[in-house]
């Protein structure tokens, strides 16, 4: 959710403009001698802001139809007057609007994007689809979220349930849940597409963007070590993807993961051998991790154990019929 801290707002204005700020409009280039023609050619292909121009390389703007070299050149570069340096001062003022997710419980809070492991995964993703939308800090007034399901796990009845504990409106919740059942990792791919669309379509509506799980569909699509390569490939392409949509629109970006045996772990005596499926680059990708383990009764344990801004730590909750809560000792 959205959180200004330490920010004294002298009028509206001032905040409308940092609201704007992470929704510069592609049909700015106008103003820098691009015709509209050119700018619809960008819009076609999913390129509706102008970060989203620095986000894509030359090459790939130039495999657009009907863009040349020589306009490609110049949109960089009039995307460049908008988008250019600034200050540290400047960029920290923009990072107190990132948003924070309630997850139900006090002490488990989040934000950014998340890759989670380990069982409870799909009970956190529930809960999130409720608590998104819920008013909180600094006059976040909620919004809505978007579902991709790889596993079919997903069950509308478990957000009204969770509904239920807020107090909130069952349908409500559930017109506010956009959902999506990817068959094939092209297809996840291809459902990236669609949210960046509907993330400007609908600019500052959406709050959240779930993926359970990232790697499922991978695992079935590329079997073998004969198309681990390909397979690392397609996984970065769509992991790049999800950090622009993340930084472009604002959005917070949860997907969950898998765990696997690692059989090297018996020689560091771990007490419990596990790894998260996807290597290196979806660890590198995910700007915090944290995995689910289960405490003592119902107690079940999040521990962050990579994150850039939050030191190594670990905080207690609980499932109940109502989602994510507190633990009881």
């Amino acid at each position: 959710m959205k959180v200004v801290e330490d920010q004294v707002v002298e009028d509206d204005t001032c905040l409308q403009d940092d609201e704007e700020s992470f929704f510069q409009d592609i049909d700015l280039l106008q103003k820098h001698g691009i015709n509209v023609a050119d700018i619809k050619k960008l819009k076609s292909v999913g390129i509706c802001t102008v970060k989203g121009i620095q986000m894509t390389t030359r090459k790939a703007l130039c495999n657009i139809k009907g863009l040349s070299e020589a306009k490609v050149e110049k949109i960089k570069e009039a995307a460049g007057k908008i988008v250019g340096f600034q200050t540290a001062f400047e960029y920290s003022a923009k990072r107190k609007h990132v948003f924070h997710i309630t997850t139900g419980s006090q002490e488990f809070k989040l934000r950014s994007i998340h890759n989670f492991l380990l069982s409870w995964k799909t009970q956190l993703s529930h809960t999130l689809c409720v608590t998104a939308q819920l008013p909180g800090e600094d006059g976040y007034s909620g919004g809505k979220v978007i579902f991709i399901d790889t596993e079919h796990t997903f069950r509308p009845d478990r957000l009204r349930d969770i509904a239920d504990r807020f107090n909130v409106d069952h349908d409500a919740v559930l017109d506010n849940v956009l959902y999506a059942r990817a068959y094939t990792s092209e297809h996840q791919m291809e459902l990236l597409d669609f949210v960046a669309a509907k993330f400007h379509e609908e600019g500052g509506v959406f709050k959240l963007l779930i993926i359970d799980s990232i790697m499922a569909l991978f695992r079935v699509d590329f079997s073998g070590r004969g198309e681990l390569a390909e397979r690392q490939q397609k996984l970065a392409q769509m992991l790049s993807r999800l950090q622009k949509i993340s930084e472009e629109y604002n959005v917070a970006v949860f997907i969950t993961n898998q765990m696997t045996a690692d059989p090297g772990a018996g020689m560091t005596f771990q007490a419990d051998p596990k790894k998260p499926i996807g290597g290196h680059i979806l660890a590198h990708a995910s700007t915090t991790r944290i995995s689910l383990r289960k405490g003592r009764g119902e107690m079940r344990i999040a521990k962050i154990f990579d994150s850039p801004d939050m030191p190594e730590n670990e905080a207690t909750f609980a499932i109940s019929g109502g989602g994510v809560t507190d633990a009881k000792e």
